[in-house]
Formats: C-alpha cells, structure tokens, sequence
C-alpha cells in the first residue's frame, strides 16, 4: 500500500523510515509493535488528559479569572510539541501527553469564551465533532470510503490551500484594515467554515489509513503515540471549525 503523505503531521517521511527500524518485525515480537488497537486506547488517554486541562482553564473563566496566559501558553507549547514531534518521533510517548495537556488549556480557554457569548455551544460544538468521527470511522471500517491514491491527494491539497488562505489572512490582517472573507456571519463565511469542516472530517478517513496502514507494517510500539497524537491533531481542528461555525450561525439569530 502506498503512503503518500496524508495527514500532515502523520506523513511518509516519518513511517517509512521507521518502518526500516523494524525491518525485522517477527524477530521483536507483536507486543513491540505498533497495533490499531494500542492506537485507539492511547487515543482515548490523550483525549483524557485533553479534557482534564482543559476543565483549568474553563473554570478559570467561569469564576472571573483571565485564562489568557494559559490559553496562550498552551496554544504556543502544543504547537512546539507537535513541530518536535515530528522530527523525533520516537519521543511520542512523552510529547503526546504533553501535547494533549498544553493544547487542552487551550482547548477550554477558548471554549469558556464562546460559551459565555453562546450558551450551550460548546456542548453542539463537542457533538458534532464527537458524531462526525464516529461515522467517519464506520465509513472507513466498512469499507463505504475508500482511500484511494486520488483521495488522498484531494484532501492534502485542500487541507494545504485552507492553511495557506489562513496565514495569508492572518499576516494581512495584522498590517492592514483588512477583514478576511471567513470572518462575520456573512452566507460567504458560514460557507467557507462548512467546506473547512468537511475537508477536516475527510482528514480523518487519512489519519485511520495511516494508523492501519503503520500496524499493518507493524511500526514500533511508540507509533501508537505518534497516530493518537496526528488523529488528537485532526480533532481539535474539526473542534475549532465546528465551534465557529455555530458561532456564525447564532450570531444571525
């Protein structure tokens, strides 16, 4: 199977070479390899630890506190993780975690405040994205979304074009009047957040892919940290653009 790379975080670079570390697979064992399974559970542990910082700096808003410095703090440092991780991925098993943690302060921060603008929207936000990978996973499970070579490269130039258009925006708001076309609630902008979200929800069936595809191949057991930490990354983002989106759509009530 090929393994162009996919999500880009999960790439080629970094399962083919580490897949030449364990060429000889039968000789270490399964317990020493990387498995879908072992995948899912350390998942769920990132999930965990996500949810449990994040309840720091939701409560911190709740009773009146700035969770600015936090938020800020664990956007910068989640980030730092994630470029570290990328490059050392044998050190997953503790820069996943740490992940997780830091990008949970920010995860609450920023929900405590579009709660308090929007009652009720963080819970529709963590639905939504809770429902969309639930029947992304049983898309790709039975087999309904194939994976295909010209699938993959769709979603990644897409994905590409969306992180482009967002750093454009970004760098020329910051020197300019201008505001770019995806913020308001204009029919333009809850549009563009819809397209963002399904190309997001597509970057899942790529993260299931690669993590099947590294057990397959049986990858070393710390790849089970480096797929939870790539499929933890697809999450939040498909968190965010959900958030926004029913921020665009409250805001027209």
């Amino acid at each position: 199977m090929s393994t162009n790379s996919k999500n880009p975080f999960l790439n080629n670079r970094i399962f083919t070479s580490s897949k030449e570390e364990v060429h000889e697979a039968t000789i270490i064992g399964h317990e020493q390899t990387m498995t879908i399974a072992g995948t899912m559970n350390k998942s769920l542990i990132l999930f965990l630890l996500l949810t449990a910082a994040a309840m720091i700096t939701w409560w911190m808003a709740a009773n009146g506190q700035s969770p600015m410095v936090p938020m800020i703090g664990g956007a910068i440092m989640g980030l730092i993780l994630v470029v570290i991780a990328s490059f050392k991925p044998q050190l997953s098993g503790y820069l996943a975690p740490g992940y997780a943690i830091f990008e949970g302060l920010f995860i609450g921060g920023i929900s405590a405040i579009f709660e308090l603008k929007f009652p009720g929207i963080v819970t529709q936000a963590v639905g939504a994205t809770l429902v969309t990978f639930a029947v992304c996973l049983g898309l790709y499970k039975f087999k309904i979304v194939q994976v295909t070579e010209r699938f993959k490269s769709i979603v990644i130039a897409a994905t590409l074009a969306i992180a482009t258009y967002y750093l454009i925006s970004w760098l020329v708001s910051l020197f300019t009047s201008f505001t770019p076309v995806h913020h308001g609630n204009s029919m333009m902008s809850i549009g563009i957040s819809v397209f963002v979200i399904v190309i997001a929800a597509m970057n899942l069936f790529l993260d299931f892919d690669q993590i099947e595809d590294g057990a397959n191949r049986k990858m070393p057991k710390y790849m089970e940290w480096y797929g939870a930490m790539g499929l933890m990354i697809t999450l939040v983002w498909l968190y965010m653009e959900f958030l926004r989106l029913l921020s665009k759509l409250n805001s027209r009530d």
